[in-house]
This record gives C-alpha cells, sequence and structure tokens, in this order.
C-alpha cells in the first residue's frame, strides 16, 4: 500500500483507505435521507414558506390565509411523518457514529497522520538538499569569477534560487498540512449529513481546536497578543520583585485585586465611550476635562450644605433636596452637560467632515475655560457621606462599584453586537463611502457614536465622584483621555476603523489601572509611570499598523 521509501500515502492510497467508510455510512445516509424525505425535509421547506407568505404583499388578506391555511395542514402532516421516523433516524444515526468510531481512526486517520509525519520529514529534508545543493553550485560559479558586476549578478540569482526553494518548500509543507486537516475535517463532513449540523458541545470544541491549530500563524499570533504576553511577563515580575523591595508586602492579593477592579469601574465608562469613536477612526480628547465638569457638577449638587465655591458667584446648596432626589439630579446634570459637548463635536465632526481631534481638541479647550472661569478653579469639597453607601457599598468588603461597570459592559457590547446601531458603527468604521452607498446614514452613525460616548461619560463622572466622595474641579481628570484611548488601543480597538471587540476594551482598562496601581505599590515616581504608559500605547499603536500593513 505504502511507499517502501518514504511510507507516504499516495493520494489514490488514501482514497481507497476511506472507501470502506464512505460506503458505509454513505448506505445509512442514504437510508437517513430517504426517511427524512417526507417528514424533516417538508417540515423545513413549509416552514420556510410559512415565512415567506407572511412577508408577501401581493396577496389579498383571504387569499394568505387561505394559503397559509394550505401549509400549516401540510406542515402538520409533514411534522407527523418526522415524529414518526425520528426513532428510527435516530438508531441509524447511532450505528453510522459507533461505526465511525470504531474505524475512522484506526482504519483512515492515523495511518494519514503517520504518512504526514514522512512527507514533512521528507519535505524539510528535500529542502535542506536543495539549499546544500544551491550553496555548492553558488561557491562554484563565484570561484570561476571575478568581475564585479558578474559577482553582483551571481549573488541576485542566488537569491533568487533561495527564495524559490523557500516557496517550493512552504508549498509542500502546506501540502501536509491540508491533506492532514483535510482527513479530520471529513469525519465531521460525514457527521454533518447524519446529525443535520446538530453537532455535540465535544464535537464542536474539537472542531475548533483542530481549526485553530490549522489556521495558526506565529507572526499573526505575536502581532496579536505580542504586546500582553509582554505585559503578562512585567506583571510577573512586579510580583515577585514587590515582597522583596517592600518588606514581604504581597501584589497578586485578592484585596488589590478589587481595588484595582474597584479604580478602573468609572474609567471603563470613559473607554467604552471614546471607543466607539476610534472604531470610527476619531478619538476624543475631551474625555478628562468632560470628567473634571461632571465631578464638579456632581459635587455641587450632592455637598451636605452650601458649597465651598460658587458658579458665576453664586452659591448653591441643594441639601434641601431628599438625598436621593440629589443623586438622580446629578446624574442626569452629568449626563446631559456630557452629551451636549459630544453632541456639538459630533455635529462638526458628522456635518463638517471635520476630525475628531480638532473638535474634540476644541471641546476640551472650552469645557475646561467655561468650568475654571465659572467656579474660579476652586474645589468644591466632600459630598453628602451617606451616598456611597446607597450607591456602592461594599457587601462583605466587596465594592459593588464594580457591578456598574460590568451593567456598562453588558449594554454597551449588546449595542455593538445586536443593534443595527452596532452593525452600522462597524460598516461606517471600516469604509464611510461604501457604507453611505450601501443606505446608511454616517452622519446619524457618526452623531450618535459621539452622543453614546456623552452618555457613558456622564455616568463615569458621576460614580466617579461619589466614589472619591466629592472633591469636584476643573483640573479633576487631567490626562485621563489619555488613559482611555490608550487602554483601547491596547485592548484591539484599531485607529484605521472598523476593527474591535468589548473584550478588548476591558482588558485594556484592566491592564493599565493595573500597571498604575502596581507601580504605585512598588514606590515607581508618577513622572516615570507616565513613561511606561507612553511605550506601551507606542507599542500597541506600532503593532496595530503592522496588522494593517499586513492586511493590505
Amino acid at each position: 500500500m505504502t511507499n517502501t521509501v518514504t511510507n507516504i500515502l499516495s493520494r489514490d492510497e488514501e482514497l481507497a483507505l476511506r472507501k470502506p467508510i464512505e460506503d458505509y455510512v454513505g448506505k445509512i445516509q442514504a437510508e437517513i435521507d430517504e426517511l427524512r424525505e417526507e417528514g424533516t425535509n417538508k417540515v423545513l421547506e413549509y416552514s420556510e414558506e410559512i415565512e415567506a407568505l407572511k412577508r408577501d404583499k401581493i396577496y389579498t388578506k383571504s387569499e394568505k390565509e387561505a394559503r397559509l391555511s394550505e401549509l400549516n395542514s401540510k406542515l402538520q402532516k409533514a411534522k407527523e411523518i418526522e415524529a414518526k421516523n425520528k426513532q428510527p433516524i435516530s438508531e441509524k444515526v447511532a450505528q453510522a457514529e459507533k461505526y465511525l468510531k470504531d474505524h475512522y481512526q484506526t482504519d483512515y486517520y492515523n495511518k494519514v497522520v503517520e504518512s504526514n509525519k514522512y512527507e514533512v520529514q521528507k519535505a524539510k529534508a528535500d529542502y535542506d538538499k536543495k539549499l546544500k545543493d544551491l550553496e555548492k553550485e553558488h561557491k562554484d560559479i563565484l570561484s570561476g569569477l571575478s568581475d564585479k558586476e558578474e559577482i553582483k549578478e551571481e549573488n541576485f540569482i542566488y537569491k533568487n534560487r533561495m527564495f524559490d526553494a523557500k516557496l517550493e518548500y512552504t508549498k509542500n509543507m502546506q501540502e501536509a498540512k491540508d491533506r492532514k486537516h483535510d482527513a479530520f475535517t471529513f469525519e465531521y463532513h460525514l457527521i454533518d449529513l447524519l446529525k443535520m449540523s446538530n453537532f455535540s458541545f465535544a464535537e464542536k470544541q474539537a472542531q475548533k481546536i483542530e481549526n485553530y491549530k490549522y489556521s495558526f500563524n506565529t507572526r499573526d499570533f505575536l502581532l496579536k497578543n505580542g504586546l500582553y504576553i509582554a505585559i503578562i511577563f512585567v506583571f510577573i515580575f512586579l510580583c515577585i520583585i514587590t515582597p522583596i523591595k517592600k518588606n514581604g508586602l504581597q501584589l497578586l492579593t485578592v484585596n488589590n485585586i478589587l481595588s484595582i477592579m474597584q479604580q478602573a469601574s468609572p474609567r471603563m465608562f470613559l473607554a467604552l465611550g471614546v471607543a466607539g469613536l476610534i472604531m470610527l477612526a476619531g478619538t476624543d480628547l475631551s474625555v478628562g476635562r468632560m470628567v473634571g465638569m461632571g465631578m464638579t457638577a456632581a459635587t455641587i449638587i450632592m455637598h451636605n450644605g452650601p458649597n465651598t465655591g460658587s458658579v458665576f458667584g453664586k452659591v448653591f446648596d441643594f441639601s434641601t433636596m431628599p438625598v436621593g432626589g440629589r443623586i438622580l439630579l446629578a446624574l442626569v446634570v452629568c449626563v446631559v452637560l456630557c452629551t451636549l459637548f459630544t453632541t456639538i463635536a459630533g455635529f462638526f465632526a458628522a456635518r463638517f467632515k471635520m476630525h475628531p481631534f480638532i473638535s474634540t481638541m476644541a471641546n476640551m479647550l472650552v469645557i475646561f475655560g467655561l468650568v475654571t472661569y465659572s467656579t474660579k478653579g476652586v474645589s468644591f469639597g466632600g459630598i453628602d457621606q451617606s451616598i456611597p453607601g446607597k450607591i456602592i457599598p461594599k457587601v462583605g468588603g466587596f465594592p459593588t462599584i464594580i457591578l456598574w461597570a460590568v451593567a456598562a459592559v453588558a449594554i454597551v457590547w449588546f449595542i455593538w453586537n445586536k443593534t443595527k446601531f452596532g452593525k452600522n458603527l462597524y460598516a461606517v468604521g471600516g469604509n464611510p463611502e461604501a457604507a453611505s452607498v450601501s443606505g446608511i446614514s454616517v452622519f446619524k452613525v457618526t452623531l450618535g457614536a459621539f452622543m453614546m460616548a456623552g452618555i457613558l461619560y456622564g455616568f463615569g463622572s458621576w460614580l466617579e465622584c461619589i466614589r472619591m466622595i466629592g472633591s469636584g474641579s476643573a483640573a479633576y481628570g487631567q490626562g485621563w483621555e489619555m488613559d482611555a484611548i490608550a487602554a483601547c488601543v491596547v485592548g484591539g480597538i484599531s485607529f484605521t476603523g472598523g476593527i474591535g471587540k468589548i473584550s478588548g476594551v476591558v482588558v485594556g482598562v484592566l491592564i493599565f489601572t493595573a500597571l498604575t496601581y502596581s507601580l504605585t505599590i512598588l514606590g515607581i515616581d508618577t513622572n516615570l509611570q507616565f513613561v511606561f504608559s507612553g511605550i506601551i500605547i507606542l507599542i500597541a499603536v506600532t503593532l496595530d499598523c503592522l496588522k494593517y500593513v499586513r492586511k493590505n
């Protein structure tokens, strides 16, 4: 059966091994198809006809009702036949699956895998031999040359021959890989026909693992995950060195992890907001100033008694309102203010094709100027001490502010992945011209993304105010836009637009918060922390650019 020298199966030999399996399972499949003909197949056919008829507008109401009645009657009969044949079909499927289990691996797949090993070895041996032959030939030719141009030409020819040899080797290796993969997938092709794609969980996972192994590429893997791997090593290093530098203080503890997640929660809102704008190949430089504005407004409203500062010379006192009313009013004001300014920036970006870098930079300057001028730049002190316990209490040591972030992540994930707006967001970010031609309003999507960002900024600044028990001022939040943008980029939201996942944003926020927290515990100067953040951003954007270049 096999070649005595290489033990590599020829294509005909491989098909001959597979034929008994195909014949046996094919015979059972034909019997199953016959049983499904008037049952399952008709159920699917009539169900599709009914759905199409319901959407059809060409029939009158009476015609549609008569046709629906006829189809439902046929559907009911088909379901009765399907139910009658269900047990015989199940028995035949089980019979075929048992045969596959007993024979597929031993009689076919294992032999292909064994042959594949020899095929790979032969490809490598042939490639090595080819390189040695080319090198020997090249040296022999060079030994007889003296003219510099001729030597240069020979070197060029040698490089081309080396490249051709590498292409041939790559092709042979891919063919060997394809044969093994095809042998694996053929079994699931047979199961697919038997069970009508109704795979078990184990079967689905086995196919996922095989497909991942088949499509795995080291370069692509490093481009996608290289930064994460490097950061993991950094955290491992920090976890090792912290106890040494800080007299046994452990970094990786439950309390520290909860503290990191607690700090990350308000920032999660900001990152989720700016992520939508980066998805549109934009950005937002006003995030930090939005936080300062929201913190100031929330502190003024939730302060207990007359405020320590004034707004345009007027001192506010909301303490006569119920605590619940002040909390709700503070949230509404934060959301309205932030959404107002993001809508303005979004309008200029969408209507006049102004780059968000410019419109949000203008927003940043206007907000900071207005808040600083109106409040004289003073801090407004603390809020009512009872408010944090009502909104973000700690339950058994667990900070419930984390649940707010989880809810935000779930809602934004749903919007991005399960709504028409989310699909349009990806489309406009990937190619606004094509999206416009296909009927998508680029203006509405862009404005909607900015408005959603404003709502998230409002919630984030409100939560941060409660977490910090006030202390709102115009200067609060300075530089937070960089953290939010960096978290998105590190999380895989591409500046080229149309690429990114919510899970990436979550990972990015947690990475930056954990890094800052770890470096602070270690006693690293705040200014040096900016250096670390800058390096991470530079690497992340470089990897993103490499992925974009490779894609093109």
